[in-house]
């Protein structure tokens, strides 16, 4: 609840601290007395618009702060939470208006914009009036104070995950749908390409063999030739092996006539027939690794042009045409598992609709038996605030059609005035006056299941009296047990059934005209001469005083 207020320098307000409890707060005075400046100087504590005309004259900056106790499991400390704020202890509100229109917000003394500012000011405090009717104006806001109504967070919240599990599914359908899509579109390419390299059968390191082997025939092509002149220039018709071999034997047999010259000689021409020997049989070896097929010649080079071709095709190293290829038939593989995996995912969206569909459709005859009881609940309130021919309905019409996390519902409330006429929307039906009754009404049904924690009624007495007046009074009592209840009123009816009495008052301040609003705490006898002047006016007479406490001791 609200537990200070503090405003500087803001129209005619100099300086305000005010300290505030639970219960019924009133807040009375003369018409000009500066209560909508008191309002207007909370409001821009919660987040509204500002204004540089809310400074007071004279004075470049006007500041209100607003000191909030709320506990520790209030919705409003995920709100901070969400904006990274601290959310332990007291939570302060500030805002700083400059003269020139510019504003600043803080939250805990933490720098906040003032869109994060509207968003934790909402959790904490409604302000209503005849002519501010906004929490009754957006049928998801019906739809959220039904589901408070009942009690039915829990079932939302079902639906909400109900919900986001199909989207979820759904998205996961539409991405491998569009996946799919392109693949099938490439599909006849990918198994053309995949036939081409499979039948290829291309292999890692394959180019760099090959050519090596390509590169070694073709230099064995270039030598071959000398190699057959030199085996038949050893081994051949011309070859000088025999011809020496025949001197080597003349000379053998005519060693013994002259061995010291003949024994040196036949010993050459050994060596040398052994050398011939030796060369004949390394150029038979030479030849026989010389010798190849041509063909073989062709068919390497068959393979590296189709290699070659095959990477100029697809824009790839021969090297990694053996990946190129596992990725063709991993691509076809995974069009064909895709497949089977679309026809899970449909089966799986159908299931998690389906099971959306039925947490709606429970979550509708839910809301429907609610707003049952909560008709009855608020038309029970009408009769006492001159509404007893008005009916209050809520109106549930739900669409499968268009479903959304939170069900297929739009609740909207529907009054209707008088009898015979027909109901239509709240706000279009209800007088001002009327609106701020039947608004009265749905508070004090809903005070402890869609409320904020402190409720501000802005003059939603202004035309009645009497009955209706202590109506208003007797409900805003009944709802101050429940929430904070802050009320400026003109009816002494309802400010007789205060905890607290506040008196606003414009007053002169220093020299000159200048005059300053200022808020005084009243005391019971300053309490009693306030609602006496409530009842009689400018001058209050004795009987006045007599009705005031008559009125306090009765209530």
């Amino acid at each position: 609840m609200l537990v200070q207020l503090a405003i500087r320098d803001i129209v005619l307000i100099e300086r305000l601290d005010l300290e505030l409890g639970s219960g019924l707060t009133v807040l009375t005075g003369e018409t000009g007395a500066g209560k909508s400046i008191l309002l207007d100087a909370f409001s821009l504590a919660l987040g509204a618009r500002g204004d540089g005309s809310l400074v007071r004259h004279g004075q470049s900056q006007g500041q209100v702060t607003a000191v909030f106790d709320t506990p520790a499991d209030h919705p409003v400390r995920t709100v901070l939470q969400d904006h990274e704020l601290d959310a332990d202890g007291d939570l302060i509100l500030r805002r700083v208006q400059a003269a020139d229109g510019r504003t600043r917000a803080y939250v805990n003394d933490a720098p906040v914009s003032a869109q994060a500012l509207r968003s934790i000011g909402s959790a904490l405090v409604e302000i209503h009036g005849q002519h501010d009717d906004r929490a009754l104006v957006e049928p998801a806001v019906h739809r959220a104070l039904l589901d408070a109504f009942g009690r039915l967070e829990a079932q939302v919240e079902t639906v909400q995950a109900a919900y986001r599990a199909w989207r979820a599914v759904e998205a996961d359908l539409a991405a491998e749908q569009a996946r799919l899509e392109k693949a099938r579109s490439e599909a006849d390419y990918l198994r053309h390409a995949h036939a081409e390299l499979s039948q290829l059968a291309p292999q890692i390191s394959e180019e760099t063999e090959l050519a090596n082997q390509r590169a070694a025939m073709m230099a064995v092509e270039k030598v071959a030739g000398d190699l057959r002149e030199a085996h038949e220039a050893v081994a051949g018709e011309a070859a000088p092996g025999p011809a020496l071999g025949a001197v080597l034997r003349r000379l053998e047999r005519r060693a013994s006539q002259a061995p010291h010259l003949i024994v040196p000689a036949a010993r050459a021409l050994n060596e040398a027939l052994a050398a011939i020997d030796v060369a004949q049989v390394a150029l038979d070896q030479a030849l026989r690794q010389a010798d190849f097929d041509p063909r073989e010649l062709d068919r390497i080079e068959e393979r590296l042009f189709a290699l070659r071709g095959a990477s100029r095709k697809h824009s790839v190293p021969v090297a990694e045409l053996p990946a190129l290829a596992q990725r063709f038939a991993d691509e076809l593989a995974a069009l064909d598992a895709g497949e089977a995996q679309l026809a899970k995912l449909a089966a799986d969206v159908a299931a998690r609709r389906a099971a959306y569909e039925a947490a709606a459709e429970g979550l509708t005859a839910a809301r429907r038996g609610a707003a049952a009881e909560l008709d009855a609940a608020v038309n029970a309130e009408l009769g006492p605030l001159k509404l007893e021919r008005a009916r209050f309905l809520t109106q549930i019409a739900s669409n499968p059609a268009q479903p959304t996390s939170g069900g297929t519902d739009r609740v909207e409330f529907w009054v209707t005035t008088n009898p015979g006429t027909r109901p239509g929307p709240l706000t279009k039906v209800a007088s001002g006056g009327e609106l701020a009754r039947f608004m009265l009404a749905l508070k004090v049904v809903l005070a402890d299941r869609g409320s904020a924690p402190t409720l501000v009624f802005d003059e939603i007495d202004t035309g009645v009296g009497g009955a209706v007046a202590d109506a208003i009074g007797q409900r805003l009592d009944r709802l101050a047990r429940r929430v904070q209840v802050l009320a400026v009123t003109h009816a002494p009816q309802v400010a007789a059934r205060a905890m607290t009495h506040l008196r606003i008052a414009k007053e002169p301040a220093g020299e000159g005209e200048r005059v300053a609003t200022s808020v005084a705490l009243l005391d019971p006898e300053s309490r009693r001469e306030e609602i006496a002047r409530m009842l009689a006016g400018a001058t209050i007479t004795k009987e006045a005083r007599a009705a005031a406490r008559r009125l306090i001791e009765g209530v």
